[in-house]
């Protein structure tokens, strides 16, 4: 059973910056979260532009429940600015790279599985799709129970690989987000869309999904260098360039 609690994140991107703010972000920040607040990095992707909002990062960021995150945050959001003085450098050095984001926080369903576990069964995608699908308020644990009934099996024999099901706190449990590993990439993609309106079991699972959703959004995601979802592990500190811990 997966009793994480979930920091999803899309980050915007000053300028040309994407490839410095996704280093800064696992070579930098996750080294210090996993020792400091048992945090895991779950993901670090670029949003495919064709398919959504670019310059954009998502992050995924893996805590030890809720409580975890309440830990964090009391750890955090200290000081004159809110924010820990031991991260100024950190701060200071991503305010270079980024403008601003949308957080969400996430439960996950108790079937969806840990980055632990995806990464110890062999699953690795350099591409993965992210979906954002709004329901009926009050319905999000039935439409992800849809998910584990119908989306799991009618997508697998496309190539798409189940990496995550969650529901978005903080709202009246009318949002579910979802995330499926490529194995195969973006041809792997270009089977799932074009399932979506001739394979059967996928549009048996749109038309269950349909009696919920209000809206459906579909973007591609690409992992970066050091995501776990390429590499195979978390970031450590040896994957830092021309960057000491600050004191």
């Amino acid at each position: 059973m997966n009793t994480s609690a979930y920091i999803h994140e899309f980050i915007d991107i000053r300028g040309a910056h994407r490839a410095n703010y996704m280093h800064h972000m696992a070579a930098n920040w996750s080294p210090m979260a996993q020792e400091d607040r048992d945090q895991s990095c779950f993901g670090i992707w670029a949003v495919v532009g064709t398919t959504g909002h670019w310059p954009q990062v998502c992050n995924i960021w893996e805590e030890p429940g809720l409580d975890g995150l309440a830990r964090s945050l009391t750890n955090e959001n200290v000081g004159a600015g809110l924010q820990d003085p031991k991260l100024k450098r950190w701060w200071d050095e991503a305010a270079e790279f980024r403008r601003g984001g949308f957080d969400r926080v996430l439960l996950p369903a108790e079937w969806s599985p840990t980055i632990a576990e995806s990464l110890g069964s062999g699953l690795r995608a350099e591409v993965c799709t992210h979906e954002i699908i709004r329901v009926t308020p009050g319905t999000a644990a039935a439409a992800l129970e849809l998910v584990r009934e119908l989306a799991v099996a009618a997508y697998e024999p496309l190539g798409w690989h189940l990496a995550g099901a969650w529901w978005t706190t903080m709202r009246d449990e009318d949002e579910i987000v979802l995330l499926w590993a490529l194995p195969d990439g973006y041809p792997a993609w270009a089977r799932g869309e074009t399932a979506q309106t001739i394979d059967p079991a996928v549009l048996e699972w749109r038309r269950a999904m349909r009696g919920r959703a209000t809206d459906w959004q579909r973007i591609l995601l690409a992992a970066a260098p050091l995501c776990p979802w390429r590499t195979g592990r978390q970031p450590h500190r040896d994957d830092r360039i021309d960057w000491e811990d600050p004191t």
